[in-house]
């Protein structure tokens, strides 16, 4: 193995003298920024979110409307107007008595109020910045391509992984966030695609990848109630193909076997972001709990189980873990695998110190890929100049 760079040597000098405790106290208030490496894997306690219609199953909507005082069927009719036509506004559903209405606007309550809301590419990428009921900040992106569209969601507000290159994983974690607030992020795209409001004409929301704040497999049971909203057809759900959707996960190796036995044939995306556990434990504080090679056989098990391809997340940082030689070691590792390793050129965050690989340097490390028979692709950095690509969703007014 080649002498480590400069760069890699400090960073690792910084990793010997404040090594990563996991910490499962919950903190007051809004969230707190992380000692480096530290792990968050209990969400602070907060009051939770009104009860909404998409965190229940048809049997549970059902009972919940006939608790109200109305026939069974009207569940089915107030989820036919928010799954299929995006509607949370009872007085709008005329098929409804009004009396009913009134009732049932219990199990609509206002779960996300927009606050700002930036565009760029046209207006065909869109990041919007909510307030949740208590005053926690998450934040989506609607990126309309000219074959798909897809929405980056949220799914916790903050971050307890603290990935030192990532701004939302700076910011420490506020709370998970609901199943229901999970899925109005979709519903809120679906419905401004619906009015036309971005460029391009009506359409409908294709793709959803958990990409957005937070780890998804750390707030295992709400992400699976959404992804399950999500994918199911119609009034039960959105009736987007589970073939369309991505869940991410910096290698949370329980949870990554938990979802394998979902039957939910969802892509898994795996942030490894290092071959080697030396850089990997400090560019993603998880590995000091579960290492690469934990890591790789959680994925390649789920791989096997779902017959899915396991997309590798690789962010690749100037002189940090853009050397040929771990490009090499990454595609021993992959190679001959039902896997895609997608490399992200590392999108700028307030205050960091690390940026993006220099070209020549990207070029070599798709090379060595490529030698090895991996599939590889670059990702399109949409968003970037809004703040709104990958690692740089840090919810700020």
């Amino acid at each position: 193995m080649p002498p480590r760079p400069q760069a890699f040597t400090n960073l690792a000098e910084e990793k010997s003298r404040k090594s990563p405790k996991p910490s499962n106290s919950p903190s007051k208030g809004r969230n707190v920024s992380q000692q480096p490496g530290q792990l968050t894997f209990v969400a602070p306690r907060r009051a939770k979110p009104a009860r909404h219609l998409a965190d229940l199953s048809m049997a549970d909507r059902r009972a919940a409307v006939t608790e109200l005082g109305e026939k069974a069927f009207r569940a089915d009719q107030l989820s036919r107007h928010y799954f299929e036509r995006h509607t949370a506004d009872v007085g709008a559903m005329t098929d409804l008595p009004a009396a009913a209405r009134e009732k049932l606007s219990a199990l609509l309550p206002t779960l996300l109020t927009p606050v700002k809301e930036l565009t760029t590419d046209g207006g065909t990428t869109r990041k919007t910045l909510w307030r949740l009921f208590d005053g926690a900040l998450v934040e989506s992106v609607l990126m309309r391509y000219p074959d798909r569209v897809t929405m980056c969601v949220s799914s916790q507000a903050g971050c307890g992984m603290n990935c030192p290159f990532c701004a939302t994983g700076q910011a420490g974690l506020t709370r998970n966030m609901s199943t229901a607030e999970i899925v109005e992020q979709v519903v809120s795209g679906a419905r401004a695609l619906a009015a036309g409001e971005v460029p391009g004409g009506p359409g409908r929301v294709s793709n959803i990848v958990f990409m957005g704040m937070g780890e998804p497999l750390a707030n295992y049971k709400q992400v699976i109630g959404a992804v399950r909203r999500i994918v199911e057809p119609a009034p039960h759900g959105l009736g987007i193909s589970a073939r369309g959707v991505t869940v991410s996960t910096v290698g949370l190796v329980p949870a990554i076997g938990k979802l394998a036995d979902e039957g939910l044939p969802v892509t898994l995306a795996l942030s490894l972001h290092a071959p080697d556990d030396e850089l990997r434990d400090t560019l993603v504080p998880i590995n000091t709990r579960w290492k690469v090679a934990e890591v790789l056989d959680a994925a390649w098990s789920y791989a096997a189980r779902t017959k899915r391809r396991i997309s590798i997340e690789y962010a690749l940082i100037k002189d940090i873990n853009d050397q040929e030689w771990r490009a090499d070691l990454l595609g021993k590792l992959v190679r001959n695998k039902l896997v895609h390793v997608n490399l992200i050129p590392l999108n700028p965050t307030p205050g960091s110190k690390w940026t993006a690989s220099r070209p020549e340097d990207e070029r070599a490390f798709v090379r060595r890929l490529e030698f090895h028979g991996v599939p590889v692709t670059v990702r399109d950095t949409r968003g970037r100049e809004i703040d709104g690509a990958c690692g740089q969703l840090a919810a700020a007014e």
